[in-house]
């Protein structure tokens, strides 16, 4: 089977890593996922195991379709008997098609479904579906006329850990918070800061890394609920995600944030996660924060844009400007790494980053700045 895990822009390699680590066949990169081979257990894997992406589909089918007609036929080849119960529910839930010449979401959508029943008579003999038992999301992307045909085994997005209950305004995903951990290539045995912290997300998912902890394993998934696939791959897989977690290594994770209200909100969050202890949260502007080591990194996702005062470019200049300076005055030799959507962040921070990655944060672009410092893990002195 090919299966595909989808991401955000920009994400594509991250998750590709990701991938390798667990042992998967055959990737392939493209624009916004990442395909690779396998059986169930590598399904059940890649949903309990993978941090950056947001879904794990299996690739149905993948087909070239400039009529309607044609897109029945080739959705008619597919044995979805082979995958659907007979009281499964299969929505079309989510239709994309771009520079095609079926265009129509909603028509494509009936399309489907109509061909999708007419193959489920021939496997199950009967000429009503009544849906009320498993989950089977399809997901339709087309373009430039060709069709891939997901089916969705994860359910609610991976993104959702299960850990954030409660959340303040703007609060980044934790697939991105996790990718940005895994882009600095920030080590355990290394001092973490987040000193604009919100609710807690980046130095959550930086403890859950370090520890080894499986951002799936306490969640569920549609797919648990397939026949085809055995219970106890679902079983045995968690099992195994929870003995190679590492219980004895010491974190020196530190995140603060002025807001007293988001610090309450993180640490209730690091506690549902499992890394309260691993965690140093303090109510704190950043400016009155001393530096806890000589080297380290700082991994931070400030306010912009509408979420910082006005949203003047002045405000946000000189709010940038004072954050540059307080990293170059307290934290000299650390590693800084700042994802932000303001153009101007390097000439306000009056430094050139090592480098650069564009990536996308809820929707908004922004770009990933990587200050390289010159502690073990360091390139700079």
């Amino acid at each position: 089977m090919i299966f595909i895990a989808s991401t955000t822009m920009g994400l594509e390699s991250v998750v590709k890593e990701e991938c390798l680590s667990l042992g998967f066949k055959n990737i392939k990169v493209f624009d916004g996922r990442v395909e690779f081979e396998g059986d169930f257990t590598d399904l059940v894997k890649a949903n309990i195991h993978l941090r950056c992406s947001d879904r794990v589909f299996i690739k149905m089918a993948e087909f070239k379709a400039l009529t309607y007609e044609e897109l029945f036929q080739n959705i008619k080849k597919i044995e979805w008997g082979d995958y659907i119960d007979e009281n499964g529910e299969f929505p079309v839930s989510w239709v994309s098609s771009v520079k095609s010449k079926l265009y129509s979401k909603s028509d494509i959508q009936r399309i489907v479904k109509k061909a999708m029943v007419e193959k489920l008579k021939e496997k199950y003999k009967r000429e009503i579906f009544l849906e009320n038992g498993a989950l089977y999301s399809i997901k339709i992307h087309c373009h430039k006329d060709i069709f891939i045909v997901m089916l969705d085994s994860s359910g609610e997005s991976l993104t959702k850990r299960g850990y954030r209950a409660n959340q303040r305004v703007a609060p980044i995903k934790e697939t991105l918070a996790a990718a940005l951990v895994l882009l600095s290539k920030w080590r355990a045995n290394e001092v973490f800061l987040d000193p604009m912290c919100g609710t807690g997300t980046i130095a959550i998912e930086a403890a859950m890394i370090a520890r080894n902890i499986a951002p799936g394993a306490n969640r569920n998934f549609s797919s648990e609920k397939w026949s085809i696939i055995p219970e106890n791959i679902w079983t045995d897989t968690r099992d195994e995600a929870f003995s190679n977690e590492n219980l004895d290594i010491e974190l020196k994770i530190m995140a603060s944030d002025i807001d007293e209200k988001s610090i309450e909100i993180a640490k209730g969050n690091a506690e549902k996660a499992g890394v309260l202890d691993d965690i140093t949260f303090s109510v704190k502007d950043y400016r009155e924060l001393e530096s806890p080591a000589k080297y380290g990194a700082v991994i931070v996702n400030p306010p912009y844009g509408e979420r910082l005062m006005n949203g003047e470019d002045e405000d946000i200049y000189q709010f940038y400007k004072e954050f540059g300076d307080f990293c170059k005055r307290k934290l000299a030799k650390w590693s800084y790494y700042v994802i932000t959507s303001y153009e101007d962040f390097e000439k306000a921070f009056s430094e050139k980053s090592t480098k650069n990655r564009k990536l996308y944060n809820g929707g908004i672009k922004c770009h990933f700045y990587q200050y390289f410092g010159a502690g073990k893990n360091g390139y700079k002195n």
